[in-house]
């Protein structure tokens, strides 16, 4: 390693040369090894009890020895006598340790112990002076070596895109973050557990198919080799759930992964969990019954209330659930009857008016969907079913007998969100025939999402499929719901990331044999992770042109009128229609959060921002863009290189310790 060091200011702390910190721990290992005591030779311990249940019930295991396994979390030596916080799946106890009890030599390793070790302990438990449940340590057991250091223990692991990218240290550091996947273990066990009580069947569908139908979604596309042929993976379940259902097994459910290709936000991964559920003999009247039912069977049994609480808002699921249908819907926010238009002339007239963006294909159902998702989603905030839709946007779905331009169909709405997707389903092979034909022609006029005639499926339901009804449910959204949780990825163990190509990996993690292999590499601070956000290339400063210096001055007092302040990427996507523009939802300090719009898609997609503490000007009157208000504009750092057009740009990203609101001057 080379002397230089390059010291970095970080959370606080003395800067440190993490190449040494990694040598002394691995030269920590090699003198255990020498000494015959390898722990990695070690294969299992006797963990007999857990955190939890020793400081829940102290007087069952006062005085009596226990056999407790875990990390290391923080250490305290004191001489003779020292302490520790050991951390299992269920939380942390206290280890008393003294060299009476262990004894000179193995006192002696104790003390070279590092925090994240894992060690199995043997003691008894005891309460100390100051009330806290204990273990006095009567034989330690070193079961696994840690190599690397864990991050700072009073800030923990903060920065949103290292805690994705490295869940298993997030796991580690943050209480909350467990705790909200031990509830989601939950939530899905008694989701199972519902159904099995009313008779359903859990079953399993392919997820390479020849033909991904089912839902509007782009699909992911591969190849299989050994048959060589181009399959796809599934973007929904429901094709052959229904097949099932012909086949006579009545109530049929599954839980599985399915893929699309569409972009990332704070309520969309590519790869996601879903489940659909079909049942015969009944209609989308029916699936409300169950999903209102189950909703409150959830709260209930996990929440143990059916009044949760989700971003602030009390959201009640005890009371009889909203039904609106879509047309009511539009007509209360907007006073358009999309029931009294009948030509598409007029329908193309008022989006126009409202500043609707839509395509030449959309007919007046497909206007009023775009009318009901501008005017109408966010405002559903108690739950509420939204019914009958037009039938243009639900190819699956059987027709109202009164309305045939209308469909039994409907859509959950929880705090502005879809919750859920249900249908009377078609069971008509005529009729589907005819609309996966229309379908057939939406995807050969471009559109990526549009179905395709799937002939088995028509086959199948030839043979005879019975009146069902149909739904399907996000699994992440419904956890984000009774996790109180804002983003999807805080409730994906493994959200989809953009690799960094950084190490061998490309997740960001160099190996000890790379960080090795640089002699000049740079110290740095021991709680910072080890982690750069963004695949960092250092520019070709010879080669950049520079715009001149403004020659005009700025008086100061005309200056000081741009309130510039730091602001926290809540939700970034991008904006339907355009190549350029993302939409980000803004924390700007204040209780009302901040839509702005910025033509910076070209260089970055929505996932690589979430998180972020960014520089904005929110003083700026309201720009309406794509019918979007853009309240203020984010700072770039824009050059072009020399002797070209090609423009770089950099959005100016903060240390996201800055608080939103920070006004810089």
């Amino acid at each position: 390693m080379g002397e230089k060091q390059k010291e970095l200011k970080g959370q606080g702390a003395e800067p440190v040369d993490m190449n040494h910190i990694l040598r002394a721990r691995r030269d920590k290992l090699s003198e255990l090894q020498g000494a015959g005591e390898d722990p990695f030779l070690i294969t299992k311990f006797d963990q007999r009890e857990h955190s939890l249940e020793i400081r829940e019930h102290p007087e069952a295991f006062e005085g009596k020895t226990v056999s407790v396994a875990g990390r290391i979390l923080s250490k305290r030596v004191m001489g003779k006598a020292s302490f520790l916080h050991l951390q299992d799946r269920e939380g942390k106890i206290q280890v008393y340790v003294t060299r009476d009890s262990l004894g000179e030599d193995r006192y002696r390793g104790f003390k070279k112990l590092d925090i994240g070790d894992l060690i199995g302990v043997e003691g008894f438990v005891f309460t100390t002076k100051m009330g806290e449940i204990s273990i006095h340590a009567e034989k330690l057991t070193l079961l696994s070596k840690s190599l690397y250091p864990l991050p700072e223990k009073f800030h923990g692991l903060q920065d949103t895109d290292v805690r994705y990218r490295q869940r298993y240290v997030d796991l580690i550091m943050n209480e909350d973050s467990r705790a909200v996947f031990v509830k989601r273990s939950r939530i899905i066990h008694e989701i199972r557990s519902f159904l099995a009580d009313r008779d359903f069947i859990e079953v399993e569908t392919p997820m390479l198919v020849d033909n991904a139908g089912g839902a509007a979604a782009r699909p992911f596309e591969t190849h299989y080799n050994a048959l060589d042929e181009d399959v796809k993976l599934r973007i929904s379940l429901e094709l052959y759930l229904k097949r099932l259902i012909i086949g006579g097994l009545e109530r049929v459910f599954e839980i599985g992964r399915v893929f699309r290709n569409e972009g990332l936000d704070t309520r969309h991964n590519p790869e996601f969990t879903l489940m659909e559920l079909y049942q015969a003999y009944t209609d989308y009247n029916g699936m409300m019954e169950l999903t209102e039912s189950l909703f409150r069977h959830i709260a209930e049994k996990v929440c143990g209330t059916s009044l949760i609480s989700y971003q602030g808002t009390e959201i009640d699921l005890g009371k009889p659930f909203q039904r609106l249908t879509m047309t009511e819907a539009v007509k209360e926010a907007t006073g358009i009857d999309f029931d009294e238009i009948k030509e598409l002339e007029e329908a193309r007239r008022l989006a126009k008016e409202r500043n609707i963006p839509f395509e030449e294909r959309h007919g007046i159902g497909d206007i009023e969907n775009l009318f009901f998702e501008e005017f109408c989603e966010e405002k559903l905030i108690q739950p509420t079913f939204i019914m009958d839709h037009p039938v243009e946007i639900s190819p699956l779905t059987k027709r109202k007998p009164e309305d045939p331009s209308k469909v039994e169909r409907f859509e959950l709405y929880i705090y502005g969100r879809e919750m859920c997707n249900a249908y009377s389903e078609l069971n008509d092979p005529i009729d589907q025939r005819e609309r996966f034909l229309a379908q057939d022609a939406l995807a050969a006029a471009g559109d990526e999402e549009a179905n395709h005639t799937d002939e088995d499926f028509l086959h199948a339901m030839e043979i005879g499929m019975p009146p069902t009804g149909g739904i399907g449910y996000g699994i992440d959204r419904l956890v984000m719901l009774f996790t109180d949780t804002p983003a999807i990825r805080d409730v994906l163990l493994f959200p989809t990331m953009k690799s960094l190509k950084t190490g061998s990996d490309g997740n960001g993690v160099s190996s000890e044999a790379e960080s090795e292999a640089s002699e000049a590499a740079p110290a740095v601070n021991v709680n910072d992770p080890k982690m750069p956000l963004f695949d960092a290339k250092v520019p070709d400063y010879e080669h950049l042109n520079i715009e001149p210096l403004f020659e005009d001055q700025v008086d100061f007092e005309t200056f000081s009128k741009s309130d510039f302040r730091a602001v926290k990427v809540l939700e970034c996507e991008a904006v339907p229609k355009s190549k350029k523009l993302l939409k980000f939802l803004l924390d700007d300090g204040t209780a009302e959060k901040r839509v702005i719009l910025s033509g910076i898609h070209e260089y970055y997609e929505p996932e690589q921002l979430l998180g972020k503490t960014c520089i904005a000007i929110t003083n700026l009157p309201p720009r309406k863009m794509m019918g979007i208000d853009s309240c203020g504009m984010l700072l770039s750092a824009v050059n072009n290189k020399k002797d070209s057009d090609e423009e770089e740009l950099h959005l100016l990203m903060v240390d996201n310790h800055i608080p939103a609101g920070a006004k810089l001057y």
